[in-house]
């Protein structure tokens, strides 16, 4: 009878535990930005299994990986993408083309067109829709990058003295604004 009422005893910790370990998991996954849903991809490392494959379209030559893919319950896939800066007013156009990109390897691998993605920063984060107009201007982006790798030298596209210091190329570049 006492060896009962610990193995009870025993068994109740262990719910215990494991809806202790359920709960954190959900605040963990909000504080992430992730929507619910079960993770398909991750790519930071957090996950208990993390991928190392890209995805790619070889017509289009674009390569990439998502922090994370989520399966909503509607069989839809949502890429998420973390930034560890703090949010500005608006997400950056150059994150928002970086999602557009993720929203169509998504689409080429799974054959499910995503309707948005997420771009979490620290502290906001931002859904943004995969529209036809968005589609389109990745793919007009994507034709304009490939027409200027032959150019023999490109124009400074800012005017941003931090985006200039932080730059890897900085030592070469004739434009340099700092």
């Amino acid at each position: 009878m006492i060896w009962g009422g610990y193995a009870l005893g025993f068994g109740f910790l262990l719910l215990a535990v494991a809806l202790f370990l359920w709960w954190r998991s959900g605040v963990l996954a909000e504080q992430a930005g992730l929507p619910d849903g079960r993770i398909l991809y991750s790519d930071t490392g957090s996950a208990w299994v993390t991928n190392t494959e890209p995805f790619y379209d070889p017509h289009l030559r674009l390569v990439g990986k998502p922090d994370y893919l989520v399966e909503e319950a509607n069989g839809s896939i949502v890429p998420v993408e973390i930034k560890a800066t703090r949010a500005p007013t608006e997400p950056y156009e150059s994150h928002i083309y970086q999602l557009a990109a993720y929203c169509w390897l998504v689409e080429r691998e799974y054959g499910i067109r995503p309707s948005h993605g997420i771009i979490q920063y620290k502290d906001r984060a931002f859904a943004v829709d995969y529209t036809d107009g968005l589609r389109e201007d990745l793919l007009d982006l994507l034709t304009e990058m490939r027409e200027d790798m032959y150019e023999p030298e490109l124009d400074r596209d800012h005017n941003d003295w931090n985006r200039c210091a932080r730059c890897g190329v900085a030592s070469a570049c004739t434009q340099r604004l700092g």
